[in-house]
């Protein structure tokens, strides 16, 4: 398991999690989205530009 936080959210993921391979954001304890990273696209929730920004830094510094 993964677990991150960036600006006041909390980024988890986990290895060997289902397909599509994925990421959740809380904030304050709440699922705020769950992001697809295979197909760029919400499975829950809606992703603000922060958010998606806060992905993209994760996935350069091969994190996700």
């Amino acid at each position: 398991m993964g677990r991150v936080r960036r600006g006041g959210s909390i980024f988890l993921w986990w290895a060997g999690d289902q397909t599509p391979h994925h990421v959740h954001v809380y904030r304050d304890g709440v699922l705020i989205l769950k992001w697809d990273l295979e197909n760029r696209l919400p499975m829950t929730g809606r992703a603000s530009s922060r958010i998606l920004s806060f992905i993209a830094d994760l996935e350069a510094e091969e994190l996700l």
